[in-house]
């Protein structure tokens, strides 16, 4: 996809996005929206692009560390409940409980009843998730062997990415078909009526980001409240005169070094 038409698209999403937002608040909804794919899929990018234009505190991110001691005795779900949305939120999950699902049995994280309880479990819980008012959207982002493989390479040998790389996204790489079985087998036992899966093609990373903004304007109603989007009549700035104020330049004694001095 060109670049140019990529921008004039995303603006145009951005937009729609931003009423999604208003209608949200407005109404005291709230939204869940799950990103599941493997290493290197794009899952951060789409995060980003969907969130840099919006209110952070309306849409918050979750992307949760390895569970602690005290979480690996508590009920599977329960670290997750405490991120769920309020009124007014959309949280996305980069990456969610379905860890259980392909994650942690792959790498040996969990043991066979433990995946299999969890397999059972998830569309109840997410059945709860619905029932209670929240809208559940779940996304898989797909990405072919050749593809991550070109990312993963890229990774390795650019410094400025080299942190995206962990021994458990290199064991991951080598799983790749036993990764596969189970990612099948989630998205087989794990879609429903109320959370239905749904798969992204990753393997452009514009078209995955454009792609996905508008499965999400599709799956969550709003409206356009014109009123809240008119624009706004600044009042006019307090003159200097008015609060009595005299330029001293005091400000610039904290300047930091100016390393571009001259146009570049």
């Amino acid at each position: 996809m060109k670049n140019k038409f990529y921008k004039k698209e995303l603006a145009e999403l951005e937009f729609e996005l931003a009423k999604l937002q208003e209608t949200v608040v407005r109404k005291g909804m709230r939204a869940a929206i799950i990103f599941e794919g493997r290493d290197a899929a794009g899952k951060g990018g789409v995060i980003k692009t969907i969130t840099r234009r919006m209110n952070s505190r309306v849409w918050r991110i979750a992307a949760l560390p390895k569970p602690s001691d005290v979480e690996r005795t508590q009920w599977y779900f329960q670290r997750y409940v405490a991120h769920l949305p309020s009124a007014g939120e959309i949280v996305l999950f980069d990456r969610s409980w379905y860890n259980r699902a392909v994650v942690e049995p792959v790498m040996g994280f969990c043991t066979e009843t433990e995946h299999e309880t969890f397999m059972r479990e998830a569309p109840e819980f997410e059945r709860m998730l619905t029932e209670s008012g929240i809208i559940l959207l779940k996304y898989w982002i797909h990405v072919s062997a050749d593809e991550q493989e070109k990312r993963f390479q890229d990774r390795a040998h650019d410094g400025r990415k080299r942190w995206k790389l962990s021994a458990i996204d290199l064991e991951s790489r080598r799983r790749w078909a036993e990764f596969s079985i189970y990612r099948n087998k989630m998205l087989r036992e794990t879609t429903s009526e109320w959370a239905p899966w749904r798969v992204v093609d990753g393997n452009d990373k514009k078209k995955a980001r454009l792609n996905t903004i508008r499965s999400i304007l599709e799956n969550i109603p709003y409206e356009y409240n014109e009123a809240a989007f008119a624009p706004i009549e600044l009042p006019p700035r307090q003159t200097m005169e008015q609060a009595g104020y005299k330029r001293t330049g005091y400000e610039y004694t904290f300047l930091i070094k100016d390393h571009y001095p001259e146009d570049k």
